[in-house]
């Protein structure tokens, strides 16, 4: 039997389930006037790249009519005689196959899929879309065609159950809350170090402290927004903790940003008090309207190194993000003072730091994950090294600094991460527990290496867009053969759902 195929495009979206199906049967009249036409005239007529599949599933659909039925089972082996089978398997180029045997009287499914997904239960499917399609032209034939489910109720329970994470965390509270905290019971432990500065707890709330002071006395409190335009160093962090000790939240405006873009978050976000340092304040448009504090030269000596007592609530804002802009205009992202700690309480409870542990910062800071970089060793008593400006693109100094600072957990970015493992010293690195990724998809290629040559430490698959407070779900990576990388399940307090085009669950 020689048979040919067709490629037929069948759109759903909202329309009516009665009008598809008249539409598909009428495209699939006029496709069959080209039924000799062979599939790679079709694929030279699309607009399709050379080597690009016209579709990735087959429907074959094959009528016997009863009496040849009849036939073939009254003399099996009648068709075969004189051939001698010498073995035969079903074999597809695409990834999913399905034919239907119309025999008359009823129908057969036979799926052919990949071996790692249950034929059985794609067929299973099908029957439910068939039934689904039957029973909306019958009863309720102006129904959408994407509203017709096929995944059971048991079935859509457990996807319920994978998609939602219930766990909360108690006693919430402004994450600079928890830094006070660490530094009343033990002011001497090591908090911060940049180049050759070191902060104790102590000295870090103190500082922060007096700079908050002086902020409250500038009108700023909860909810006000003050734009931080630094470098990474001592100025920043203290800056950072300074704005949410007054009650409001931090806009990072990072100093490498073009001007035109400085100048668009500057007025979008509406701040009227900048902090800064002294060799940056030319960068930054606008900057003549604003009040500004050069940090590096601010004198604060004078203020009390009390922690301010500002009252805060979790609806409160801790920073605003703007976002890379891919699809427009740049446009901030608010987080919330409970969101932020929900994320550090999780990424505390999931992989736990402990006093002597020591988390690299690199990012730039108007990247959310610099927010964890900042705030998840400072609220659980560990240790942050910050390093100098441009270390996160050198290989060679990340690695210098790792085995300097006994460097326990950092983040890379996939492809740093990839040029990080192109530098022949990585194995030095014995101390690192923790490899942290996120922000672009994981490789498996690059999954492989960095677990085969940096074998000490746990590798993690972190996703999250910068609106939903850094991350929403997570992967601890495995060398397991798979070609892609999972981004995995749901943090606590978070729901993340797989949906189709028509927002429906799958």
């Amino acid at each position: 039997m020689f048979i040919n195929t067709l490629p037929l495009r069948v759109r759903l979206g909202a329309r009516e389930i009665q009008a598809c199906v008249k539409e598909t049967h009428e495209a699939l009249t006029q496709l069959l006037h080209h039924e000799h036409a062979n599939l790679s005239l079709a694929q030279r007529c699309s607009a399709l790249p050379g080597g690009t599949p016209l579709f990735s599933a087959l429907l074959n659909y094959r009528y016997t009519p009863e009496e040849e039925q009849t036939k073939q089972q009254a003399a099996p082996d009648l068709a075969w005689a004189g051939i001698d089978t010498l073995g035969g398997a079903e074999r597809s180029n695409y990834p999913f196959g399905m034919s239907v045997d119309d025999l008359g009287k009823g129908f057969e499914l036979v799926a052919q899929v990949h071996d790692s997904v249950d034929a059985q239960r794609v067929c299973g499917y099908m029957l439910a879309a068939v039934q689904g399609v039957v029973t909306a032209l019958v009863q309720r034939p102006q129904q959408p065609a994407c509203e017709i489910g096929i995944v059971s109720a048991q079935e859509m329970q457990q996807l319920t159950a994978w998609s939602e994470n219930p766990r909360c965390h108690e006693d919430a509270q402004p994450v600079h809350r928890q830094i006070e905290s660490h530094a009343r019971l033990k002011p001497s432990a090591p908090a911060l170090v940049f180049g050759d500065e070191a902060l104790s707890y102590g000295e870090l709330n103190a500082r922060a402290n007096q700079l908050a002071h002086r902020l409250i006395s500038l009108g700023v409190g909860p909810d006000v927004l003050v734009g931080l335009c630094v470098e990474r160093s001592v100025e920043m962090m203290v800056g950072i903790l300074a704005v949410l000790k007054a009650g409001g939240a931090y806009v990072p405006l990072d100093p490498e940003y073009p001007a035109d873009r400085l100048s668009y978050m500057v007025q979008d976000s509406g701040i009227e008090l900048l902090l800064t340092q002294s060799h940056l304040r030319s960068l930054i448009p606008g900057a003549e309207v604003l009040q500004v504090l050069e940090l590096d030269t601010l004198d604060t000596s004078s203020e009390s190194d009390t922690d301010p007592r500002v009252k805060l609530h979790g609806e409160h804002l801790a920073y605003v993000i703007y976002t890379s802009g891919s699809t427009g205009r740049p446009k901030g992202a608010a987080i919330r003072h409970s969101a932020l700690f929900s994320c550090m309480a999780w990424m505390q409870e999931f992989y736990t730091l402990a006093g002597a542990d020591t988390v690299l910062h690199k990012a730039p800071f108007g990247f959310d994950v610099s927010v964890w970089e900042m705030f998840w060793p400072l609220t659980s008593g560990a240790r942050l090294v910050i390093a100098n400006p441009g270390d996160h693109r050198d290989p060679v100094r990340l690695v210098e600094l790792i085995r300097k600072h006994q460097i326990t957990t950092l983040n890379f970015v996939p492809s740093m991460l990839q040029a990080f493992l192109a530098y022949e010293g990585i194995e030095k690195t014995t101390n690192l527990k923790h490899i942290i990724c996120g922000g672009e998809a994981m490789p498996a290629a690059t999954q492989r290496e960095a677990l085969q040559r940096l074998s000490g430490a746990t590798l993690q698959n972190l996703y999250g867009p910068t609106e939903t407070t850094i991350h929403v779900t997570q992967w601890t990576c495995r060398d397991d053969g798979s070609s892609q990388v999972p981004i995995g399940r749901p943090i606590s307090q978070t729901q993340a759902y797989v949906l189709d085009g028509s927002l429906n669950e799958v």
